[in-house]
């Protein structure tokens, strides 16, 4: 997913970008300019651009309708628009002799592409997959074309970033390790020193803030080292929209804010907002500049959406809608420009091919513009201006979303949930005279239990309740109930996570023991439930349950049941020495979204 370096009233008079194409001076033919003139001067806006109509991407823009998306980007004052790919589908191509002809056409139309590859491991979307491998005849396929495209563009394409959010570990249908980029990396740049790619060209990756070292240090590797080395500057993303939903504690409502009104609280929690996307880029930083100082940082992702069924919509974090999106958009824009950051928004249209069978899902809805061409809340002050007289999308001219009404925009616009609203996504009772690795000595190891409240039998670290993906539902309530509610889809899984920076809990002398839990429920799914240990990025991660369900040796019910299992029918040769989620629950068959509850949740040595 992904910001931009520009404003949103783009007026003649008192605008912080001011466009001579709007104030009726005549514009100059373009000079050449290399991407690094381009990356953090406020005279080269960016966005991200997905120009696809349809809900499928085998059904590709053609040539006239992204002309017509250019002319809009252009109006909007933009100069740098980001990619994603450049084979299996058909925009990429198109788009850059789309922008040559109306070069050709307008000597002074100016926009440039940061060219982006798919990457992605061996085995992805299948049952085989191999991380530490990477497919080796698609990312060829992918890395030829943008070589043959730079060759042959080389006053459009100013940067090629070599996969997307192609390193998270979250991605795990496809992420490979930093090696596998750094071999690309090291191919493109072996290709400028060669003279058959320009010299000027810049080559980076544009993955999540963690994969670029800004968050758990198990993704701090030597070979993460040698890549930031490597690329010629970092293309960061930042998404504290989903994080609404993930890791809530910046957004939900604190309790000295409840007093204020629902504008009041909205308007605060989007300084938050701005606030936590600023900590991953200085965390990021931080890191980076240990181990060169003058890499250059910009934001390749960042946004916001406006419409949500699940997760961020009524119904779960609340934070979906245009009015957040406006303000975000104008906080991260006044942030990134000030500081010298280009930033891509993601992004400029919505595009309903990312989820297909969800219509009102979140990632279908990203755009400043809809898949129509209505003009979102954050771009109405310069439909007022007239920025789009004469231009359409889709052959429908430019109006601005809800009819221009504010009230009725207002109308679906809701504040941030409370703490009691939203449950507790995080479990802060800690050991705090225990380091994480040691040996847990206690005789009662505590998740959750308000009869066993001793100090010393709490965990040595942070909890996070961890949905996978965002296949199910998973909180806490204030009275210690973790409340699960299941996914619908072709799999679903949660746990209640270590928050080790790469390390987990030592459970070595509970290995006679046995796990403590309460659990009722409605799901008629199948489901496993249990311990992790190891991880899953080092294919060291082990899951050891007991199964649920219909046909399987326990059942749920709706009345609360207490269980005790020993440790050894659950462990099937997991490392009691790393134990990275002390729960877990994981869908089996027969998926109906029903819900599971869990309480009194602890390990007891003998």
């Amino acid at each position: 997913m992904i910001p931009s370096k520009f404003y949103l009233i783009l007026l003649c008079v008192g605008s912080i970008i001011s466009l001579s194409v709007h104030c009726g001076q005549k514009k100059s033919p373009v000079s050449f300019v290399t991407a690094s003139e381009i990356l953090g001067n406020k005279a080269y806006p960016a966005i991200s651009y997905g120009g696809y109509r349809h809900n499928t991407r085998t059904i590709a823009p053609s040539i006239a309708e992204i002309k017509e998306d250019m002319r809009l980007l252009e109006a909007m004052g933009i100069k740098l628009i980001r990619t994603y790919n450049t084979q299996l589908f058909g925009e990429t191509s198109r788009l850059l002799e789309a922008i040559s002809l109306m070069k050709k056409e307008d000597p002074t139309f100016e926009m440039y592409v940061m060219l982006g590859t798919w990457i992605e491991c061996k085995g992805a979307w299948t049952a085989e997959i191999n991380h530490r491998e990477g497919n080796l005849i698609q990312n060829s396929q992918e890395i030829a074309k943008a070589v043959e495209w730079a060759k042959k563009y080389p006053n459009i394409i100013k940067m090629i970033a070599v996969g997307n959010e192609s390193m998270v570990h979250w991605a795990s249908q496809y992420y490979v390790t930093p090696s596998i980029v750094l071999k690309w990396v090291n191919y493109l740049q072996n290709l400028k020193q060669t003279g058959t790619l320009p010299e000027q060209l810049w080559i980076t990756s544009s993955d999540n803030f963690e994969s670029w070292g800004g968050g758990n240090e198990s993704y701090h590797t030597p070979d993460l080292e040698k890549l930031i080395e490597a690329v010629d500057f970092i293309s960061l993303h930042t998404y504290p929209f989903h994080d609404t939903h993930y890791n809530p504690n910046f957004w939900i409502i604190p309790k000295d804010g409840q007093t204020l009104s629902p504008q009041e609280q909205i308007d605060a929690a989007m300084i938050r907002v701005k606030n936590y996307a600023q900590t991953q880029y200085e965390q990021t930083r931080s890191y980076i500049e240990r181990l060169d100082p003058n890499k250059s940082i910009h934001i390749g992702e960042t946004g916001w959406a406006t419409t949500a069924s699940v997760n961020y919509g009524s119904n779960g974090s609340k934070a979906a809608d245009e009015y957040k999106q406006k303000k975000y958009f104008e906080l991260v824009n006044e942030w990134t420009q000030e500081s010298g950051i280009t930033c891509f928004f993601f992004e400029a249209f919505d595009e309903v091919w990312k989820d297909q069978a969800n219509p009102t899902g979140s990632e279908n809805h990203f755009g400043l513009f809809t898949l129509e061409g209505k003009a979102k809340y954050a771009l109405w002050e310069a439909v007022d201006a007239g920025n789009y007289a004469g231009l359409t999308r889709n052959g429908n001219p430019i109006k601005k979303s809800h009819q221009g009404n504010v009230k009725a925009m207002m109308h679906e616009v809701l504040p941030p949930p409370t703490q009691e609203d939203l449950g507790i996504y995080e479990i802060t009772k800690i050991n705090t005279t225990r380091k994480l690795g040691e040996k847990v000595t206690e005789q009662a190891y505590i998740i959750s239990h308000d009869a066993l409240n001793q100090p010393s039998g709490h965990p040595s670290a942070p909890l996070k309740l961890n949905v996978w993906e965002g296949t199910c539902q998973l909180k806490m309530s204030e009275k210690g109930v973790i409340i699960l509610q299941s996914g619908t889809g072709a799999w679903w899984g949660a746990g209640i996570e270590i928050q080790g920076n790469g390390k987990g809990e030592n459970l070595s002398l509970f290995e006679n023991g046995k796990l403590h839990f309460d659990i009722k429920g409605t799901t008629k799914s199948s489901f496993n439930l249990g311990f992790q240990t190891g991880y899953y990025a080092e294919e060291t991660l082990i899951n050891n349950y007991v199964s649920f369900g219909f046909d399987m040796p326990y059942s749920l019910n709706e009345d609360w049941q207490h269980m005790t299992f020993n440790i050894k029918d659950l462990n099937v040769q997991g490392n009691l020495e790393n134990v990275t989620a002390p729960i877990y629950i994981m869908g089996a068959d027969q998926f109906d979204g029903g819900f599971i509850y869990l309480k009194n949740i602890f390990f007891t040595r003998n």
